[in-house]
């Protein structure tokens, strides 16, 4: 079992604090699990809605970046985006490092339950791969 994993995004505010909450559901605490950003952004206001749904809170989420994690304890990085998996290279070796191409649904437009739509795709999506890459966990 991995012991130590980091969710990597472009802001922290969507995707990688996505992961990193579902993943903690499915360890259930059993690994170390944590987000950051490349740059520093806020809280989706549309993430916590979706992971609600799931009875899973981001209440006490604080975005950061990569630079506010200490690196050398991580064991595999997931990078959510192109720039997460660039960034995160500069870092650590790319043995480290998985990269999961993950849609933005931050950049779904129309009402507001297309836009909920969207992030529920993406919080499915994270879910399945989630489940599928770290399977001995659960």
């Amino acid at each position: 079992m991995t012991q130590s994993i980091l969710f990597v995004c472009n802001m922290n505010s969507v995707r990688s604090p996505m992961a990193a909450a579902l993943l903690n559901r499915q360890t259930a605490g059993d690994a170390k699990v944590d987000s950051a950003g490349v740059y520093e952004g806020g809280l989706d206001p549309f993430v916590e809605i979706v992971m609600q749904e799931l009875g899973v809170s981001l209440e006490n989420h604080e975005p950061k970046t990569l630079s506010n994690v200490e690196l050398e304890n991580v064991d595999v990085i997931v990078a959510l985006t192109p720039e997460a998996a660039v960034e995160a290279r500069r870092f650590l070796p790319r043995e480290k490092i998985e990269f999961w191409d993950i849609e933005n649904p931050s950049q779904e437009r129309g009402g507001r339950e297309a836009i909920l739509e969207a992030y529920r795709g993406v919080r499915d999506e994270l879910q399945r791969r989630l489940q599928a890459r770290f399977a001995e966990n659960h």
